[in-house]
């Protein structure tokens, strides 16, 4: 796996700048049923009590303080305004580092920090069965697969729990390197960070329990209390269509959303459909209603300027979809997404 993953890389060197064929790859939702206990459930929504960003090991502050360097030396490179057509267009990916990424290996606990959710099941949650809740899920996957082509090692990298609403401030705040979670690229986003190429293909989806009259994002809505995560795209089209949803209620992490449907404080769920087939993995009295009304793409955050770790990161995604990701895909969400689905094909800028 090595020796093709260096082959490739010493070819994309010599090649560095060639085409790379459009978008493809859709990954949909298929029924859930009952494959887990509530008490996962449980357990899940006892852990938002963290707000705060949360170290996952040793050698952590050594690793924020660079965080800082980095996003100072970021925010010193050039940018510029482009016409948003393509959000998930981003930068020709490079096997070589650069100086954003030889600050990070630099400090002293050369380690990537890394901003990523605890609490959604099967992308980003802690296994109550495993050593101090070890992280675990598809995006954890991903990140510990970064770590390891960047540093050499998948344990090197330091875990920041970061609610839905805070991704983009941990970014622009040197909190984090970058954001492995659950990240759709759109064109407000790209204005305030820098993404990778697309790693996932998702859309929004309304969640509900299966005794619902909700049909869907539709006029079933009207008048029902809808949970979105303050800042998530979820949250901006309720805003721009609500179908006469009651929707006050907003909450920093998506499982605020499930536990508050649990508790019958709201009567739907809007989120990410991949999200929204965790949730009703991990209870089985709710369900997917209608159809994702959106085509959307996850994307690896990162500063605005960090050209070179983006480039990078893209490198690492270039050999991951041949090389891991359906691995990790069959793992974690083949038992809810298409058997067959593959990662989303990349799109670089001219």
């Amino acid at each position: 796996m090595r020796a093709r993953r260096e082959a490739r890389a010493r070819v994309r060197a010599r090649e560095h700048g060639a085409g790379a064929p459009p978008r493809g790859g859709v990954a949909r939702l298929r029924g859930w049923g009952g494959v887990a206990t509530m008490a996962l459930a449980c357990l899940l929504a006892a852990a938002l009590v963290l707000v705060l960003p949360r170290l996952s090991d040793t050698g952590g502050t050594a690793a924020a303080g660079g965080a800082q360097d980095v996003r100072r030396m970021a925010q010193a490179a050039p940018t510029r305004a482009e016409e948003c057509r393509t959000p998930e267009a981003s930068l020709r990916p490079s096997p070589k580092d650069g100086p954003v990424l030889a600050a990070i290996k630099k400090r002293k606990v050369a380690k990537l920090v890394v901003g990523v959710d605890q609490n959604s099941y099967r992308w980003g949650y802690r296994d109550p069965n495993k050593e101090r809740g070890r992280l675990e899920g598809f995006d954890i996957d991903l990140a510990r697969e970064i770590a390891e082509r960047l540093l050499g090692d998948r344990e090197a990298v330091v875990f920041r729990a970061i609610p839905t609403s805070q991704r983009i401030r941990a970014i622009q705040n040197g909190q984090v390197d970058m954001v492995v979670r659950t990240m759709t690229i759109n064109c407000e986003r790209i204005k305030d960070v820098a993404f990778s190429t697309a790693y996932f293909e998702t859309g929004q989806q309304i969640l509900a329990p299966k005794s619902s009259a909700i049909t869907g994002y539709d006029a079933s809505l009207r008048g029902k209390r809808v949970c979105t995560a303050e800042g998530s795209i979820a949250w901006q089209a309720l805003k721009e269509k609500s179908f006469g949803a009651d929707t006050k209620t907003t909450v920093p992490n998506q499982l605020d959303c499930l536990v508050r449907l649990q508790l019958g404080e709201v009567d739907a769920v809007l989120t990410d459909s991949a999200l929204a087939a965790g949730q009703a993995a991990q209870d089985p009295t709710v369900e997917l209603k209608g159809k994702p009304f959106t085509r959307e793409y996850y994307g690896v955050a990162m500063q605005k300027g960090a050209d070179d770790l983006v480039r990078r990161v893209n490198d690492v995604l270039e050999d991951y979809r041949e090389d891991g990701w359906k691995q990790s895909y069959d793992r974690w969400l083949a038992a809810g997404l298409r058997e067959d689905a593959r990662p989303p094909k990349p799109l670089y800028k001219d």
